[in-house]
């Protein structure tokens, strides 16, 4: 079952910034147990997550450890290409699935509509004095309908091989993950945005996630799990973190 729900923000969470060798760091103090480092796309932003009674000395301390790493993946991400600002105009590039789409706004008075067209187009048809946003809507709706199409195949697939099984399925689009897993409701995230990526990649982050219902940690063991479903895991894992372009 699919249900879209707002994202309860954690109000235990004591944020701050620091700055360190020309970085300006995040850090979230938080309920966990380990630290948590993330460089976030889409510009590389550097986060770092704490348990609360962490002292900011060794805070310090374990960043200026990390700055190598921290330069590597920051470097990475300024470097790859972005997506600019979508319009939603006729001849304007679109993924859907893997592969690039035209968009082609047809004006139409009726209720507004999606539909791929000759495998080259998608076509929207909606009305001619729609706004930039009313468009970007009704596109974002379509693709959410269509990622809800695949999820339950994927998953009833995964589940069976894998032995396991999540109480629920939910889908947003989110800024700096792929998909998410809430391992003790047995609750799974899936970016809206994987409705652009190859269903393979859609594949990835589902046994992913599952695998944290074994697994979750992403130590050793996790590898391991992955490895023996889904051997070919790494490209895809490259794949998509080397087009994670959030900007439409």
């Amino acid at each position: 079952m699919f249900k879209f729900l707002k994202k309860k923000r954690d109000k235990t969470v004591i944020k701050s910034e620091i700055i360190v060798s020309g970085f300006n760091i995040t850090v979230l103090k938080k309920d966990i147990k380990n630290i948590h480092l993330n460089i976030l796309p889409p510009d590389g932003k550097v986060r770092v997550s704490v348990p609360k009674r962490t002292d900011d000395v060794f805070i310090r301390g374990f960043i200026v450890s990390k700055l190598p790493w921290i330069e590597k993946h920051v470097r990475r991400f300024k470097e790859q290409p972005r997506e600019t600002p979508r319009e939603y105009v006729s001849g304007e590039s679109h993924y859907f699935k893997g592969e690039r789409y035209l968009l082609s706004v047809i004006d139409y008075a009726g209720k507004p509509n999606v539909a791929i067209n000759d495998k080259k187009y998608i076509c929207l048809s909606i009305k001619k004095e729609a706004t930039v946003e009313e468009r970007k809507k009704i596109l974002l709706n379509w693709q959410r309908k269509e990622l809800e199409k695949e999820l339950p195949d994927i998953f009833n697939k995964w589940q069976t091989i894998m032995g396991v099984s999540a109480n629920e399925i939910r889908i947003k689009k989110m800024k700096t993950k792929w998909g998410t897993c809430n391992i003790k409701a047995k609750r799974i995230w899936i970016n809206l945005e994987l409705i652009k990526k190859p269903v393979y990649c859609i594949e990835y982050i589902v046994v992913h996630e599952l695998t944290h219902l074994i697994e979750k940690n992403h130590n050793k063991r996790f590898k391991e799990i992955m490895d023996k479903f889904l051997p070919a895991w790494r490209i895809y894992k490259k794949e998509l973190n080397g087009s994670f372009l959030l900007g439409s």
